[in-house]
């Protein structure tokens, strides 16, 4: 039985699953301060979990059905592309396309019955940001490839998540919820650009089209990523200055060595994509390592894992300040 969900889950990327849960753990917490319902606010931990991995496998489904249109696409010579890990169950024939695609439904349609029993519940807000992030999921495939992911992902793990679950748990929607949402908006916003980033040749070659690749060279767009870190940093102030908490949740700016640590690293990759970061005691947690290392994929994973970790302990220490301001 483990055997086989093991490989839905790894297909579904739920490596990538704490962006979405420390996002949630932000408003959850501010919510909560703010006389929530607690059990609301778990069921809708639950949804938007599910929204999340949905929105990959239907990503990879997608992806997949593009790159066998492509006239020089070979599965062996993709496979030995290890850097690109997306469509990969699918490629090596692991899972068949009904698979992918009817586990996409499956979590598509579990996300949908907490949708409902929210609307029941809270009432039309609900059904609004609902369908807002059903539009955005099912389309997201389509959207990356036309410069817009960084937008879609700002959308949703900014206003939509925020606002959702923070509705879900007080009935209402203050303005402070959109204030709030912009240090950790960002920071997940880094994690999908450090990907674009990383694969900016192969997404030029497969026709993805993203905020990356507008620049002539990988080193050429990490402007864009000292800016989106600088945004989210700045942001914490934001949150101080409209009295929204207080100074506490500036503790978030002790992950800065790691934002440095993160960006010196993606340097390295721009200018050598085969060379592998030193294994630092703050890297932690990187799973599944013996497996990458055996892939040869240390030089992509461990990236991917370090900005994971940037949003995680920034998003927890964001989380602390909230508690320790409201004590």
């Amino acid at each position: 039985m483990i055997s086989k969900i093991v490989p839905l889950l790894e297909c579904s990327r739920i490596f990538s699953l704490p962006m979405t849960v420390l996002s949630w753990l932000v408003v959850f917490t501010y919510s909560v301060i703010h006389s929530g319902n607690v059990w609301y606010g778990l069921l809708s931990l639950v949804g938007v979990c599910l929204l999340h991995l949905g929105t990959n496998v239907l990503d990879d489904f997608f992806d997949y059905k593009s790159l066998i249109k492509l006239v020089d696409f070979n599965k062996i010579e993709y496979l030995k592309n290890t850097q690109n890990t997306k469509c990969r169950y699918l490629v090596s024939g692991v899972l068949k396309e009904s698979q992918v695609l009817a586990l996409a439904c499956f979590y598509f349609f579990a996300a949908g019955l907490i949708g409902i029993f929210f609307f029941v519940k809270c009432g039309t807000p609900v059904l609004k940001i609902g369908l807002a992030a059903g539009v955005i999921a099912v389309l997201y495939s389509f959207l990356s490839k036309i410069r817009l992911s960084e937008i879609a992902i700002a959308v949703m793990y900014g206003p939509l998540l925020f606002c959702g679950v923070n509705y879900v748990m007080t009935k209402t929607i203050p303005w402070e919820i959109f204030v709030l949402a912009v240090p950790t908006m960002i920071m997940t916003v880094v994690l999908l650009y450090i990907h674009s980033v990383m694969d900016f040749d192969y997404d030029l070659k497969e026709g993805h089209y993203t905020v990356a690749n507008i620049f002539n060279s990988q080193l050429d767009s990490l402007v864009v990523l000292k800016i989106f870190l600088i945004i989210a940093y700045v942001s914490l102030f934001g949150i101080c200055i409209f009295d929204i908490s207080d100074w506490q949740v500036l503790l978030a700016l002790l992950t800065i060595p790691l934002a440095v640590d993160l960006y010196k690293s993606t340097t390295d990759f721009s200018l050598d994509n085969s060379s592998v970061p030193e294994h630092k005691w703050f890297h932690f947690p990187m799973e599944n390592m013996e497996r990458i290392e055996k892939l040869n994929a240390e030089s992509f994973m461990i990236r991917m894992y370090q900005s994971r970790n940037l949003m995680m302990y920034f998003s927890l220490f964001l989380t602390l300040g909230l508690i320790l301001a409201n004590l």
